[in-house]
């Protein structure tokens, strides 16, 4: 068995052949999505059947896979998953607003294949999505991962053709990032399993999503006198049967949709009160922990701190600077809050979390500020330094996720 609490500079099939079978209780991985990411050579296709069928036997029966991918290539990722022997549970998509849409311009190409010089009328720079200045984000990159201004010329079409296909391109924005759920096939039925194993089913529990239950809107389970028996009975759980049943303290069912809270995300839910409506500074506080749900703390501009807001029960932003610690050149990290979630989705306490590509140590990082143990695996020795800088930052750091909210 490899040594636990430790990333290995090396193949992740390395590492897994010197585990035991059965060794891990669980998988938590953003491999590569096999889209030759500026021009990574380590992403240029997705993990093969023959990774994934390591990884099933090293997991004990009933344990999780939890594999992130792309949205061209997850039918790849989650084919080669199945044909390792997993059984594929269901889909996690994590939404965000940020991402840049990597589109061939066809009335630029249509003028540059005719050797047509067309006019600048204006620029990008400090627009949405497109600002090069020192303290915003910076989301224009070349095939080094460096910031370009080449692309940031507003020009006018020269040709008819051109004009003609104005405003045409090849590429949606992308917005989000699906998340495989696969596991292990079960020995007996799935009681049996976690008798014997501890794996097979997933913490609803701890991973319910937070309410309010003395501010929040009863159509999102609050409202209720949870001092006394007499329970919130105001949401149907478990089905629409006609009949209500009580709410739950422990907040919402989790759901296989989480998002990073941006603008253009949020005004996709429904405009009921407080649905979407941002904070103005005149409603009651009332404070609750951070994580990936259940924000209560009110910051004025932010939706998420609106205790009404449906969008709150899937929400969870994208890593921050500070997040991503100094110096880190990755250019895929993953929110820690969106890690210690999903590893204690699919991992009992305490348990044995592996992360064949470690990447930059956020599924790391996660069991270490949830309690988990971790073994990792990153062929680039880069980014294995990377992630023992950032493990270290926040050992003894408190958990971004609480089971649930403070009354």
């Amino acid at each position: 068995m490899t040594e636990p609490n430790r990333i290995h500079a090396e193949d992740c099939l390395e590492t897994m052949r010197r585990m035991e079978d059965e060794a891990v209780d669980s998988i938590v991985t953003d491999p590569p999505y096999g889209l030759s990411f500026m021009g990574k050579h380590w992403d240029h296709g997705v993990p093969s059947a023959e990774v994934w069928v390591e990884c099933l036997r090293v997991l004990k029966p009933g344990g999780h896979l939890l594999a992130f991918a792309g949205t061209r290539t997850q039918h790849r990722m989650a084919t080669a998953i199945e044909d390792a022997g997993f059984e594929i549970r269901d889909m996690i998509a994590w939404v965000y607003g940020s991402g840049f849409p990597k589109s061939l311009d066809v009335s630029k190409a249509i003028d540059k294949a005719a050797g047509a010089e067309r006019e600048v009328v204006g620029s990008k720079l400090g627009q949405p999505g497109y600002s090069l200045s020192k303290d915003k984000g910076r989301n224009i990159y070349n095939a080094d991962g460096r910031s370009s201004e080449v692309e940031c010329a507003i020009t006018a079409p020269s040709t008819e053709a051109a004009k003609q296909w104005q405003g045409w391109g090849t590429a949606l924005k992308p917005a989000l990032e699906p998340i495989t759920v696969a596991r292990k096939p079960l020995i007996g039925t799935v009681a049996a399993n976690v008798l014997a194993h501890g794996t097979g089913a997933i913490n609803v529990d701890g991973c319910r999503v937070g309410i309010n239950p003395k501010v929040d809107d009863p159509r999102l389970g609050g409202k209720g006198d949870w001092s006394s028996d007499k329970m919130a009975k105001n949401i149907y759980e478990g089905g629409y049967s006609g009949k209500r049943v009580g709410s739950s303290i422990l907040g919402r069912w989790p759901a296989n949709l989480i998002h990073d809270g941006s603008e253009e995300v949020v005004e996709r839910f429904p405009k009921q009160a407080g649905a979407s409506a941002p904070v103005r500074g005149t409603e009651p506080s009332t404070p609750a922990p951070n994580g990936i749900y259940g924000v209560y703390d009110r910051h004025v501009g932010q939706f998420y701190g609106d205790s009404g807001s449906a969008s709150r029960f899937f929400y969870c932003a994208k890593a921050s600077r500070s997040e991503r610690g100094e110096s880190n050149s990755h250019p895929t990290v993953k929110p820690i809050a969106l890690m210690e979630y999903l590893v204690r989705l699919v991992t009992p306490p305490g348990g044995l979390v592996y992360d064949p590509f470690a990447g930059s140590g956020s599924t790391a990082i996660a069991c270490v500020k949830g309690g988990f143990q971790f073994v990792g695996s990153e062929l680039q020795q880069e980014y294995k330094e990377i992630a023992e800088r950032r493990i270290a930052h926040w050992q003894g750091a408190p958990t971004l996720f609480t089971q649930a909210v403070s009354l």
